[in-house]
Parts: C-alpha cells; structure tokens; sequence
C-alpha cells in the first residue's frame, strides 16, 4: 500500500515557486479582518454568490447540470430536486452549506469523510452513498483517435480503508505539529485523497470539498466569497494536467506533488486577488456604490453591461446601478451605446479617466 509521510516536508515542496505563493497568500489572510471589519455588507452579498457559484461549477465539471434558475434555487432557497442531477447538486449544496457553518468542529477522520460522503448522497437513490468503493476503480483517458487508455489505477478497494486512515493520521500529526503552512499541508492531502479515489462516485466533488474544509479550517477563508471550484472549472485543463503530472510514480511514493500543489496554491491565491479587487476599500474605508460602479469601467476596456457591474457587485441593486448609470450618463464620464438587449455604456473620451 502507498505511504503518507507529511511529518517530511519534500524539497520540491519548499522550492521559491511554492514558497513565493504561500507568502503571497498569507499577506492577503492577512487582510481578512480588514474586509472583515470595513465591508461586511459586500462580504455578505458575495457568499451567497459564491455558494451558488461553487455548487454549479463543481458539479458542471463531472458533467451534472442543470439551468441557471433551477441552480438558484436549489442552492438559495433549498428547493427540493426534480430529477438525478438535481439531486447530485442538492447533496453538493448540503455538504458546503456544512462545511462553511461547522469547518471548526469537522476533525479529519475517515468516519467523517465517510459522513460528508453519505450527505453528498444523501438525495440520490444510490447504496454507496457513505461507503468506500467495493470494487478497484481506474482513471481513463480518450486518446485522439477516440479510444479510451488507462491513465492512473488508484488504491485498489482492498486497501481503501486503511490508506484513508494513513492519510488522515499523517495529516493530523503534521497539522497539530506545525511541520509546515497548514495550506501546503491541505493541498497535499487534496492530491493523495483524489489519487486514492475511495468512492464508487464523488471522489473529484469530495475532493474540492476537502480543499474547501481544509483551507477554512487553517484560516483560509476565501473560498467563502469567492468559489474556489468556479476557479478550478474556468482552467479545468491545468488541473488535469497538474493531477497528471504529479500522478506518475504515485503508487511507489516515487512522485512529485509540486506541480499539482503549485496549481492549487495558485487558484487560491487567484481567488484572494479577485476578493480584493471587489473590496473597493480606500483609506480603511469602503467606497460609494457610485464609486463602485465607476471602477468598473475603469478596471475593464470597452463596453460594459448593467449585468456585469451586478456580476461584479453583487451587494448593489438593480434599482442602484441604473441611478448610477443614468447619473454618470447625465454628467458626461460614460455615454450609452447600442440598444435593447445589446445595451452597454462606455467610458467618455472627455471624462478623464
């Protein structure tokens, strides 16, 4: 059976590459109170948006879907599911839900693993549902003439359950001994648990789920505001890559996890720079929703629609961004162009900015 050691910190894992993204990192943790404290209103808006955000894009990326709407409620407003996928996404939304109002009191233990698992099944008509996978699993990959070839063959189901328990024993000692950045520490584990893939089904969902709960647990809370699996899915292509190449040598401890852990420290670092891009905070101090608004256009060129400044703030109204617009209108900085559904607006050439 495939080892865990994280009491032994590999030097390819406390390279500059990697050791520049945790400080990066850890300078904007350092900032969460600030957010905290001067823009509470946009936090509040933003993790709801993220939460729907995340449960969409985590299953989308297994090939679960459905519309927009539907997702909305299913997430918002708990809505009861109509329909398989709908009842893989309510188990999504459950888990989430969990692990952002409990992250402090969830220990990393097999049983609790088996836990999230049951209720990420919870609403789907499935016995494996809080069960480790009876039977070996392999993951395969389409070739460019169509044919399918096995690329990884994960822990084989005989020795599941011990590699989960190895795996969360090692975690839990290197966590409690302070061997290393306990976000380092998550993304290892995020890598050896999806690589011994212990479910029948789910193992990619629980997966960034893990990441989820870990990163909160050690302080990180930005998956909160902005989704962390939303990030994963726009460069799924990377992700891949990253599990690839970090994959070969696994099953003989012969591997190296440094592509897989830089590609998952850099989502994250990615989701604390879009955090303080929609802080809008100077001098301490949030800005106006009109000065809201208005950054917008001057942080992107061309034109720009009334629901991508909701996208972008989410905490400002319908009812607000056209006062805004109009008012910016009528004083010159943008002027509308197009019509109807095409409707956009465009920084003046006599505004200035």
């Amino acid at each position: 059976m495939r080892s865990f050691n994280y009491l032994h910190v590999p030097p390819e894992l406390e390279a500059t590459p990697i050791t520049n993204l945790l400080l990066a990192i850890r300078e904007y943790k350092g900032k969460q109170e600030l957010w905290n404290a001067a823009n509470p209103e946009t936090l509040q808006a933003l993790l709801q948006v993220a939460r729907v955000e995340s449960v969409g894009a985590s299953n989308r990326i297994e090939g679960i879907g459905t519309s927009q709407k539907r997702l909305h409620n299913l997430v918002v407003h708990n809505t009861a599911p109509k329909n398989r996928n709908e009842e893989e996404i309510a188990g999504y939304r459950d888990v989430l839900s969990l692990i952002h109002e409990q992250h402090n009191y969830i220990p990393v233990s097999p049983g609790v693993i088996l836990q999230l698992h049951r209720d990420l099944m919870g609403h789907v008509p499935a016995s494996y549902g809080g069960r480790w996978k009876d039977s070996d699993n392999e993951i395969v990959a389409r070739n460019s003439d169509r044919s399918l070839s096995v690329r990884f063959r994960p822990t084989p189901a005989l020795l599941t359950p011990a590699a989960v328990e190895a795996l969360c024993a090692t975690y839990n000692d290197a966590y409690t001994n302070q061997i290393c950045d306990p976000l380092l520490l998550a993304a290892r584990f995020t890598f050896d648990f999806v690589s011994i893939h212990p479910f029948t089904d789910g193992n990619g969902r629980m997966s960034r789920l893990m990441t989820v709960l870990l990163s909160e647990r050690a302080g990180y809370a930005v998956g909160r505001y902005i989704s962390i699996e939303r990030l994963i899915e726009q460069s799924k292509e990377q992700y891949y890559e990253a599990l690839a190449e970090s994959s070969a040598g696994w099953d003989t401890a012969s591997n190296n996890e440094a592509p897989f852990v830089r590609y998952l420290l850099g989502v994250v670092l990615a989701a604390y720079r879009e955090l303080e891009a929609r802080m809008d905070i100077a001098d301490g101090k949030p800005l106006t929703k009109s000065e809201r608004v208005l950054n917008v256009f001057k942080d992107h060129p061309g034109k720009i629609t009334k629901q991508m400044i909701m996208n972008e703030h989410p905490e400002i109204s319908e009812v607000t961004v056209k006062r805004v617009l109009n008012k910016l209108v009528e004083q010159g900085v943008i002027e509308k162009v197009d019509a109807g559904k095409n409707t956009g607006y465009v920084l003046s050439e006599m505004s200035g900015i």
